[in-house]
């Protein structure tokens, strides 16, 4: 069980899955860019998040900005939106008549990915609310802004154990202060920290190279 103090933040799963080095970057180094990707998710996550729409439709209940933790993972964070559907084999809510199931919704402004990023973000916040709420939750979403269409996504063992590795992972990088070195692929070109990471310099041009060429667009200006 992890103390408060080492809780790590839940949304990091996701960058630490798409790049490690990025996720140093932002989390360890607290080094960040906005691109118009970044602004665009933030906009549909504030809207996700306003706390103040509350939703109750029959034997639903919706409810925005739930903030989760757990001791087992050392995470802390916010779920974008949590719906719960009203089951007899669900649990007890306080103040409310009957039992629920509980579904997490993540909500993301492009498509869905060819990696399980995604998958494994929205994972980690069923295992905050199971060990929160005393529950099991077999499933949850995926709401991709630019298809206006839910993913749905199965909470499989693998993907629980997937999850639980990699933050055990990103415990491991986070108590030695470690940032990985620049392993550069094709999603570098879409990363809002390149110009921080430079990821160039590890395609096989040399530091001297990258810098002579960058002053000779500096004297061209």
């Amino acid at each position: 069980m992890y103390k408060e103090d080492d809780f790590l933040q839940l949304s990091g799963i996701q960058h630490f899955a798409f790049c490690r080095r990025q996720w140093a970057l932002a989390y360890i180094e607290l080094q960040w860019q906005e691109n118009v990707r970044t602004v665009e998710g933030h906009l549909l996550h504030e809207n996700a998040h306003d706390a103040a729409i509350k939703e109750k439709r029959g034997d639903l209940i919706v409810v925005r900005a739930m903030p989760v933790h757990s001791k087992e993972l050392g995470i802390s964070g916010e779920c974008d939106v949590v719906e719960f559907h009203k089951a007899e084999d669900g649990i007890p809510i306080s103040g409310r008549e009957g039992k629920y199931t509980v579904i997490p919704v993540e909500y993301k402004r492009g498509t869905p990915k060819s990696n399980d990023a995604d998958a494994l973000q929205v994972a980690a916040q069923a295992l905050c609310l199971e060990e929160m709420l005393c529950c099991d939750i077999p499933y949850g979403y995926v709401y991709y802004g630019e298809i206006r269409r839910r993913e749905k996504i199965e909470f499989t063992e693998r993907l629980r154990y997937k999850v639980k590795d990699l933050f055990a992972e990103m415990h491991k990088y986070y108590s030695q202060r470690y940032t990985p070195k620049v392993k550069w692929s094709k999603s570098c070109n879409a990363c809002s920290l390149k110009e921080i990471c430079l990821p160039v310099l590890n395609k096989k041009v040399s530091v001297k190279k990258y810098l002579d060429g960058k002053m000779q667009e500096e004297e061209s200006d």
